[in-house]
């Protein structure tokens, strides 16, 4: 059913999960938790909470008791509000889309008469080190690697904030690592398919870069799951989510935290079918990094640099099914591309596999396609393994070539 099919009410109650950036079985967690002890007794299963979830937003059925009350209590809505015929708000502003995420997480707060060690900058400053190894091991480890030390090493540094002693300015600093730790283990989570997972941590990193006054991390961090949400979930999403990281970041962030949030921005228009919004913002991007000139800036923004936003471009240019302008970035990156970085290298030969497919290239395709599966075969990445169905399902078509057909048939399609 369309969205202009949809009744108010249908598109209403999708919309309010929507904007608290919940999954559909979120949704039902939430709705159990809304329920009281005699409620819950009645409700069945969470698989088939889930489908019911499924038909409101369609519109096919509307709820009625509990589910009808426990949306209410969950959305805090008047039900005549609610499951009223009257018109959709759907425009939000990106101070709109903050606080509909910091809303949703639960602020960090120390314990109160914590007794914990006394922690001073040289303590910040280790565990700044420490992230950015996590980074650094990013760079050539996936996901599924990293996610168990990643999470113990976020863990910690929440632990030490919660229970320390120290100084407004430490504990200030303290929440900015936290927020660090969230962006990297956020993108970890995301790497190896955990994305609900990822979602939850990015979020606590934006309330710890929120409460620490730092609008570049927080922009980092919106960025990070406007990123995820343009690929697993609903682009527009992703879109207003990139707008709002575009919004913290401001005009005096550095200028590669600005040349970050325009790419991101890029991607989820590309993402929506959106070729001009996508170009212009590839634009900002390149404007952006231009007037960088050795400022003082995080550690995080290491790795954004011209090379990186080429490859975005061509990522944009595949996406929008423009292979003729994604095949020579994509080949002039992947000339000079560090080895060593397995997955991004991946990664990268399954978008010009794609380009080269859509340019009626099959055995050029079929040739870098099964250099990517090579690379990928070992790495436990959920990203290069969904890139694998991607190119597979792209050169399905081209099938009687005697190149593509070797490949699919020996990957097992």
């Amino acid at each position: 059913m369309a969205s202009d099919e949809r009744p108010a009410w249908a598109e209403r109650l999708r919309n309010e999960r929507r904007k608290r950036w919940w999954s559909q079985n979120d949704m039902a967690s939430e709705l159990e938790k809304a329920a009281d002890k005699r409620i819950r007794a009645t409700l069945p299963a969470r698989s088939s909470i889930i489908r019911r979830i499924r038909d409101y937003e369609a519109g096919t059925h509307q709820p009625r008791d509990p589910y009808r009350l426990l949306y209410c209590r969950v959305f805090a809505i008047d039900e005549a509000e609610l499951y009223g015929d009257g018109p959709v708000q759907n425009g939000r502003t990106p101070n709109d889309v903050l606080r509909d995420l910091l809303r949703e997480t639960e602020p960090l707060s120390p314990i109160p008469n914590r007794a914990g060690s006394r922690l001073g900058i040289g303590n910040v400053k280790d565990l700044s080190a420490r992230v950015h190894s996590l980074r650094l091991a990013d760079d050539v480890l996936a996901g599924g690697d990293l996610i168990q030390p990643a999470f113990r090493e976020l863990d910690s540094a929440v632990r030490i904030y919660r229970t320390s002693t120290y100084t407004q300015d430490v504990g200030r600093r303290l929440l900015t690592t936290i927020g660090e730790f969230a962006q990297i283990a956020g993108w970890i989570a995301s790497d190896a398919g955990q994305h609900e997972q990822a979602a939850r941590t990015y979020r606590l990193g934006i309330s710890a870069a929120h409460e620490a006054g730092d609008g570049t991390l927080e922009s980092n961090l919106i960025g990070s799951l406007a990123y995820q949400i343009s690929n697993v979930g609903d682009v527009h999403e992703g879109i207003a989510l990139a707008r709002a990281a575009l919004d913290a970041a401001g005009p005096d962030a550095p200028a590669r935290a600005r040349a970050l949030a325009w790419d991101r921005l890029a991607w989820a228009h590309a993402r929506a079918g959106e070729a001009q919004s996508a170009m212009r913002a590839l634009g900002e991007a390149e404007t952006a990094l231009s007037q960088y000139a050795a400022e003082e800036e995080p550690g995080y923004l290491y790795w954004v640099d011209a090379g990186e936003l080429q490859v975005m471009e061509a990522r944009a240019y595949t996406e929008l099914r423009r292979p003729l302008r994604a095949v020579p970035l994509l080949t002039d990156v992947l000339a000079r591309y560090d080895s060593t970085h397995t997955r991004e290298l991946a990664l990268y030969l399954s978008w010009l596999a794609v380009a080269l497919a859509d340019a009626n290239e099959p055995e050029e395709a079929a040739r870098t396609a099964a250099r990517m599966f090579d690379l990928s075969a070992d790495v436990a990445s959920d990203r290069t393994a969904q890139r694998k169905h991607v190119v597979r399902a792209r050169l399905e078509p081209y099938r009687d070539v005697p190149e593509v057909r070797q490949l699919l048939d020996a990957s097992g399609f």
